[in-house]
């Protein structure tokens, strides 16, 4: 079947939105380097366009009527957002579900020590990564550090012009015969990816008149430039070493998401997996007006080490979302509830692998998603013999063909790499065990998990007016 390259089919219009939406999407990205940022940056906007906290409503006893918007976040990583249609929630939901976590490295409980001169964070990385990917790129250091009285400090440091960064070394290609030997997934072991985070011993200044012997021991003091970062954290957020044990620490790439290609055509940055269709999904609820189905949105955490944990899909917050709002328009029924997640549908919105003619031999060309030729959609997942995947059925793949025919979405559809190569997941097959109608749906990526991702213009812009459409359709009859 023929592909079409969605650039082609734009008028001028559509050019300028699409520039003006993917410069909005750039900032998100800057903005969200982590799930709390992400959060953050997300109730902001969706606060801006009058959607109201669920627990709050409870509280105050409002009841919800069709138009009403609301959300709910859960432990400031994950969060929902409803707006309530004039069908009854027994009619099931438009949803989209989208991640928000994307690979990176976790700084460990007690990091910080010192070796050779230098001072190191010790890391655990978090998802799938080529490890020897993240050896000497700048890197940026996001997160919180929650001290024992409960006072939260926020931790940004490597993001501005002035702001130093941080670094993992490499063995110079001088010595490296033994290394350049090994492996790929041994080039860098796990417990080498430790970032350092400074040199410079802690000056300390023996009292005048102290004796010889005294300001030897000055000179002594043992781990002088840990002491030093030390000090550092001290004096800029009043935090000591034991801290760390209750904080959340993230090492990303430093630095801002960047235009790419002479001609301005692709998006290269970090956390576009799955960032991307969560910006998409988002700005597809905030531009949907008075839905006759309810339409929900969730961004989640935790997919990128299999949705587990209570900020990931495999946990209850959506269904005891679900259960409250159902509750707030006035008919909670379990038994409803039920019958409102077996009716509805779902797009999961995850990322799918780019074409790349460098590597094309792990790819089948006619069954591969290409940069430019609009948004993808992926019957299945998983790995190998389907294992692990939501393989959605004909029915509902034909439900959506004819919408995006009705909307004039271009659209594309792929696997991700050839049968025996292996695979991935996403959350789709977490939401089809309520049994409702769940396809996989989003944006291709070039370097997928690599710390710089590359996405195209095109097919973001264009996964955005796919969601739109969909939230705004009937369901399936």
């Amino acid at each position: 079947m023929e592909k079409q390259n969605v650039w082609e089919t734009y008028s001028a219009e559509q050019l300028r939105e699409l520039e003006s939406f993917t410069k909005e999407y750039m900032e998100f990205l800057d903005e969200g380097k982590t799930e709390r940022e992400c959060v953050d940056y997300l109730v902001n906007r969706i606060e801006a366009a009058g959607y109201r906290e669920l627990e709050t409503l409870r509280k105050e006893g409002k009841m919800l009527q069709a138009g009403d918007k609301v959300y709910h976040v859960c432990m400031n990583k994950s969060l929902v957002m409803y707006h309530v249609g004039s069908r009854p929630l027994a009619e099931g939901m438009n949803i989209l579900g989208a991640h928000i976590d994307s690979p990176r490295l976790d700084v460990k409980q007690d990091p910080l020590y010192e070796d050779g001169g230098f001072a190191y964070l010790d890391t655990h990385y978090y998802g799938g990564v080529k490890k020897y990917q993240w050896v000497t790129i700048p890197l940026a250091l996001h997160g919180v550090v929650i001290k024992k009285d409960g006072t939260t400090v926020e931790i940004k440091v490597g993001e501005d012009e002035d702001d130093p960064v941080f670094f993992i070394s490499d063995l110079l290609i001088h010595l490296a015969a033994e290394q350049l030997e090994k492996k790929a997934n041994k080039v860098i072991e796990g417990e080498a990816l430790d970032i350092i985070v400074g040199s410079r011993p802690l000056r300390v200044e023996a009292q005048e008149g102290s004796s010889a012997e005294e300001k030897a021991d000055k000179k002594q003091d043992k781990d002088p430039v840990k002491q030093g970062i030390l000090q550092y954290l001290r004096d800029h957020y009043d935090m000591e070493e034991e801290d760390f044990l209750s904080a959340e620490l993230e090492v990303v790439p430093a630095g801002r998401a960047r235009e790419a290609g002479f001609d301005r055509s692709m998006i290269l940055a970090y956390g576009q997996d799955d960032r991307v269709c969560a910006f998409a999904s988002l700005k597809a609820m905030l531009e949907l007006e008075a839905p006759e189905r309810t339409a929900c949105c969730i961004l989640v955490d935790k997919e990128e080490i299999g949705s587990v944990g209570a900020t990931g899909m495999r946990s209850r917050f959506f269904e005891n979302s679900t259960a409250e709002l159902m509750a707030l328009c006035g008919g909670y029924d379990e038994l409803v509830l039920r019958r409102c997640l077996a009716a509805s549908a779902m797009l999961s919105s995850d990322v799918s692998s780019a074409f790349d003619p460098t590597y094309a031999a792990s790819f089948d060309k006619k069954n591969v998603a290409y940069l430019g030729n609009g948004m993808v959609f992926n019957k299945f997942t998983g790995s190998r013999g389907k294992s692990g995947s939501n393989d959605a059925n004909a029915e509902y793949i034909a439900y959506i063909r004819n919408i995006f025919e009705q909307e004039k979405v271009c659209f594309q559809t792929a696997e991700l790499g050839k049968v025996d190569l292996g695979g991935g997941g996403t959350i789709a097959y977490i939401l089809a065990l309520y049994g409702m109608q769940v396809i996989d749906s989003g944006v291709a990526v070039l370097n997928m998990h690599a710390p710089w991702e590359a996405t195209s213009k095109a097919d973001v812009y264009e996964t955005k007016r796919g969601y739109g459409a969909f939230l705004k359709h009937k369901g399936m009859e």
